[in-house]
Formats: C-alpha cells, sequence, structure tokens
C-alpha cells in the first residue's frame, strides 16, 4: 500500500510552532515511509478565514523545505460531494436534523440527548448530526497506542452540517481523506478523542481507516494551546535552520547540535533518515 499523509491547515492565520510541528512530523513520517505529502486548505469556515492566509502557509512551507506533492486541495472545491453524502445518509436514516441549542446540551451535561431525532424536522436552519451506532470507543494509535475514549463523547450524535450552514469537520476531513486517498493522518493531540466519529463515519462508508498518529500539543507559557485564536505568533522566515532543530526536539528526536549549522536540506535529510516515531512524547510541551 502507497503510504499518502497530508498536512491540512485552515487559513486563518500564518503558522505558528505548533501548527509548524504538525507539518514537519507529517512531512517525515510520509518521507521516512517513502511516501506522498499532500497538502489541503481547509477553507469552509469563512468566518475564521484571513484573506491570503493561504500564501502564506505555502510561502512559509516553501521557506522550511517542505515542499508538497500533487495540487493543493481546496476544501471549499467539495461542497456538492459533501452536500451528496450528507442527502445519502439522511435518506439511509443514518442522520438526521436536529434544533436543540447549545443551553439544552449544556444542561444534559454537554452531551446530546437525541430528543430531537423522532420529531422528523427539515435540514432549513437546523443542524445534522449523525445517528450514531454507538459501537466504537477504542482506537489504535501509533503514539499513544490504544486509546479509549469516554463513552459519552464517542457514542455521541456529533454534528455533520452546523445551524449556520457550514459543513462540519468531521464530515469534511473524512470524506477528503478517503477521496485523496490517505492512508496516515499526523496531527495534534486535541483531535485525539474525536478520531472514534471519524472512525465511525468510514466504517459507514466502508472504508479502511487511516492510521492516526497524534501528536503532542505545544503550550505557550500560560498553559494554553498555542493556536491561531489564542494570538500565537507566527513562526520566523529568518533562522530556519534553528526552528527546524526546535521542532525535532519537541518531537523526541534528538538532532546533535552540529545540525544548527547545516541546511535546510540537510537537516531535512537527516531527519528522514532518522525519523523515530517511538520517540515522540505523549505529553504537552510548553514552548520555549
Amino acid at each position: 500500500m502507497t503510504y499518502i499523509g497530508r498536512f491540512a491547515p485552515s487559513p486563518s492565520g500564518p503558522l505558528h510552532l505548533g501548527s509548524l510541528v504538525a507539518a514537519i512530523a507529517s512531512y517525515l513520517d510520509a518521507k521516512s515511509n517513502q511516501g506522498l505529502w499532500l497538502l489541503r486548505i481547509e477553507d469552509i469556515d469563512p468566518p475564521r478565514q484571513i484573506k491570503d492566509a493561504d500564501k502564506i502557509i505555502q510561502q512559509q512551507l516553501n521557506s522550511f523545505g517542505l515542499n508538497w506533492d500533487g495540487e493543493i486541495l481546496y476544501q471549499s472545491t467539495r461542497l456538492e460531494a459533501y452536500q451528496q453524502q450528507l442527502n445519502d445518509w439522511l435518506r439511509q436514516d443514518k442522520a438526521y436534523c436536529c434544533n436543540c441549542t447549545r443551553q439544552q446540551i449544556k444542561a444534559n451535561g454537554g452531551v446530546h440527548a437525541a430528543t430531537c431525532k423522532q420529531l422528523n424536522l427539515s435540514s432549513q436552519g437546523n443542524a445534522i448530526r449523525y445517528n450514531n451506532p454507538k459501537n466504537i470507543e477504542h482506537f489504535s494509535d501509533l503514539i499513544h497506542g490504544q486509546v479509549k475514549v469516554d463513552s459519552k463523547q464517542a457514542f455521541d450524535d456529533f454534528v455533520l452540517f452546523r445551524r449556520d450552514g457550514l459543513y462540519a469537520y468531521q464530515l469534511a476531513v473524512v470524506l477528503d481523506d478517503i477521496f485523496q486517498k490517505v492512508s496516515h493522518v499526523v496531527r495534534g493531540q486535541d483531535l485525539l478523542e474525536t478520531s472514534v466519529w471519524q472512525i465511525a463515519l468510514y466504517n459507514s462508508l466502508n472504508q479502511a481507516t487511516v492510521q492516526y498518529a497524534h501528536l503532542p500539543l505545544v503550550l505557550a507559557q500560560d498553559g494554553r494551546k498555542l493556536s491561531k485564536q489564542n494570538g500565537a505568533p507566527s513562526v520566523s522566515e529568518h533562522d530556519i535552520a534553528q526552528q527546524i532543530t526546535q521542532v525535532l526536539n519537541i518531537l523526541g528526536q534528538k538532532p546533535p547540535l552540529e545540525l544548527n549549522l547545516e541546511s535546510k536540506e540537510t537537516i531535512l535529510t537527516w531527519a528522514i533518515d532518522n525519523w523515530r516515531p517511538q520517540q515522540i512524547p505523549k505529553s504537552s510541551i510548553f514552548s520555549q
């Protein structure tokens, strides 16, 4: 089987240290397995998007020597495919329309009570949820081993289409990974537990599940995840070599000190040849 990996940022701002860790880790895992590394821009949440952020991200990846394979896929070109799958699941009773509010869900301990399931609501102005068969709460992760997710979350009827008219991440990511024949997903640990939802969708579609690897989060000094929403600074396009070796240290790869004096190409070649995913830490790491 051909290894196909991907990096799938949202165009909500430039890359920061946390997203650079995900980019480099997914790149190294693909290239160390003689695989392909795809770039996908997840641009289906317009309120969060920043003009030309996708071009900035591409420029940053090029600056760090992270060259993707093939054409870039923009999720905004895939809306028809998402809607077709939603229609199919609604017709098969594998999904249903929901008018429950956040307040109602919060009052139920943060879990959707599914009281709307029998109402036969229209999709107009409502969310669409997956009719979860409630049979997956474990999965295998390359870094974390066997992962068990709390059954309340694992068996929740999660959202496929939002009330504000936007397609949900769970739907788009699975359909696009299948469409691009992705075999391995290397991404941040904040998405670890929702993997069971995505596996449920793979099973519904009779598709083989990808191999997951969830990376440690990089935290700011206040303990919050580095993110664009939290104002994490953009990575610099200066001192590229030092930033790559910093990422390799975050990933537990222990590059020799003298690599700091080498070119980015030499560092990435060393990193591919010496990639050891079993050395990646499981716990979050504070940025320096």
